[in-house]
């Protein structure tokens, strides 16, 4: 069995790589494995499981206390005859047997309010799960975008390797025709070697953000790994004011929700405390019998089931503790509470203000990409322009390879901005959208 299960392990990275890398993956389908198989996921659905447990466990304070017990004693030596007198050198037996329960009729309200905290730690609990899947869809939709990006990037590239090589076939024609000089062909080749070194640069790239994101994804190897590149449209809604979409994150984020929750807990936890100040009343009650012998009794002893019979005693009683004195403990226990009350507030304030300062940071970052991405697509277009006027001038010697170059880089720098600020506005606008309860989606 062990061993079947050391190469079910061994197996599982190769099995995956086989059936899921063998293919481009939606953003969606990277969100869902990622909720699925996300180890800091499993962690908080194991932390609601145990708050769970906590509720339950405080749900069943409520139920009595039941507890039966047995005992034998022998004696050696001086024992009490059934006659009530003491022998010398006998051997005594004592054989008892109880059942006894305890209720707690009041504790000063503690226990209804430590199950209504247990309730809120429960929905604390799931609020942090939430978010963490939240900080996962983020992370995981930050690295993707990354990736479509670097595509991007790499199609530039690669274009531009391609443009130099025809360039130095073109040279190298017309080196042999006597229309070129070597200098000039040199100095295409060497352009060339730059083009070539930005590809490699621009492939590297595209394999670090891969690998990011596959790490996010746990994936044991991003090799075969390939996102699917989605279509960018820049511009195509409005975007909300940051005080507006604060209004809606601030009811929605689960964040929020889960140290609001938290907060309300502490008012609890006072009670709780104070409830120290409280008497308690409980009520006990139970039953016991017992059997005894002495061997140098001299007269005769009642049978086992006689005296079991005979020594039957139930009982019931009320108990009333009413605390006086307890060297301040409760006091501090109060304050203590209360002090963790007010720390609770400030973290919940911290997180509000944490949650304005993403928002605009992002509102910002969205304006600031769609303004880019605007004048970027202008300044492609002029750079196409006057590429393709430098291109025909070279081809018909009216301008050197160095303007061509020239050209060439203004128009790879313009797609390379536009390409950046476009996969900026994607990613920040959507996660506006988010801020605001909508799917993260590209």
């Amino acid at each position: 069995m062990r061993k079947l299960l050391t190469l079910t392990v061994l197996l599982m990275p190769m099995a995956l790589q086989a059936q899921d890398l063998s293919r481009p993956w939606t953003l969606q389908e990277c969100l869902d494995w990622a909720l699925e198989h996300n180890l800091t996921i499993k962690q908080g659905e194991n932390a609601v499981a145990q708050q769970e447990i906590r509720l339950n466990t405080a749900k069943n304070a409520y139920f009595p206390t039941v507890s039966g017990s047995a005992n034998e004693s022998v004696n050696f030596g001086r024992g009490l005859t059934s006659d009530n007198t003491y022998t010398t050198g006998s051997t005594t037996t004592n054989t008892s047997f109880s059942i006894g329960a305890g209720l707690n009729l009041f504790d000063g309200m503690a226990r209804p309010n430590n199950i209504k905290l247990s309730q809120l730690n429960l929905d604390a609990a799931v609020a942090d799960l939430e978010r963490a899947r939240d900080d996962i869809r983020v992370a995981v939709a930050k690295a993707y975008v990354q990736a479509v990006y670097d595509y991007d990037i790499l199609d530039v590239a690669r274009e531009q390797v391609e443009l130099d090589r025809q360039q130095v076939a073109r040279l190298e024609a017309m080196v042999e025709n006597g229309k070129a000089s070597q200098a000039e062909l040199s100095a295409q080749k060497a352009t060339l070697a730059q083009s070539e070194y930005t590809l490699v640069q621009a492939e590297n790239g595209l394999r670090s953000a891969l690998l990011d994101l596959s790490q996010l994804l746990d994936f044991p190897t991003a090799d075969g790994f390939g996102i699917v590149k989605p279509e960018i449209a820049v511009g195509d809604h409005l975007i909300a004011r940051p005080e507006d979409i604060y209004a809606e994150a601030v009811e929605r984020r689960p964040g929020i929700r889960a140290e609001q929750l938290r907060l309300d807990g502490t008012d609890l936890s006072i009670r709780i405390a104070k409830a120290g100040w409280s008497p308690t009343l409980s009520l006990s009650g139970g039953m016991g019998t017992s059997y005894y012998t002495n061997s140098g009794s001299l007269y005769p002893q009642d049978g086992f089931w006689k005296q079991l019979s005979h020594n039957f005693s139930p009982y019931v009683g009320l108990s009333l503790n009413v605390p006086i004195f307890d060297r301040f403990g409760t006091r501090n226990n109060v304050r203590s509470a209360v002090l963790n009350r007010e720390l609770q507030q400030i973290t919940l304030d911290r997180t509000r203000q944490n949650l304005y300062k993403e928002i605009q940071q992002a509102h910002a970052n969205a304006l600031a990409a769609e303004a880019k991405y605007r004048s970027a697509t202008e300044a492609t277009a002029a750079a196409e322009d006057a590429f393709a006027l430098s291109t025909a001038k070279y081809e018909n010697g009216k301008s050197s390879v160095t303007e061509y170059n020239e050209a060439r880089t203004r128009l790879a720098k313009a797609r390379s901005d536009k390409a950046q600020a476009a996969c900026e506005y994607l990613f920040q606008s959507r996660l506006l959208d988010f801020y605001r309860g909508g799917a993260l989606e590209l």
